[in-house]
């Protein structure tokens, strides 16, 4: 088994940066569409219709606004995503754990890669710039 853990800052309060991870209409602006609502036991969908990818989750953790964790089954994985938030000063820290990936293979790159290119955009929505 192969886990991806990857850590983001960001010059924005922590109340923010667990608004743009739970909240459907921010969680679209950098991840997918989707029908998430932060509740244990919430079971939703991600989706990304351009490359027909649709990514089933189900809701494990919800400790605002320190930990959220889902289930991210789709394609080839079935895995489990996990974000804790710091806030030191201005900053707030991001770590993602993905975990559950088969090997570093391609589903574990492709993710790493998605996953830090969503955070370039999450950066912009934080900033508001909608680019």
């Amino acid at each position: 088994m192969a886990d991806l853990s990857l850590d983001f800052q960001f010059k924005s309060p922590i109340g923010k940066v667990w608004n743009a991870l739970t909240h459907s209409e921010t969680l679209a602006q950098w991840v997918m569409e989707n029908n998430f609502k932060p509740i244990v036991g919430y079971k939703c969908q991600f989706r990304n219709a351009a490359i027909g990818l649709i990514v089933e989750s189900e809701v494990l953790i919800v400790d605002e606004p320190n930990t959220l964790s889902y289930t991210w089954v789709g394609g080839p994985i079935e895995t489990i995503v996990t974000w804790t938030l710091r806030q030191e000063g201005e900053i707030t820290h991001l770590h993602l754990e993905h975990a559950g990936f088969e090997a570093e293979n391609q589903a574990f790159h492709g993710a790493k890669y998605g996953w830090s290119a969503m955070a370039d955009k999450l950066h912009n929505v934080l900033e508001g710039d909608p680019a």
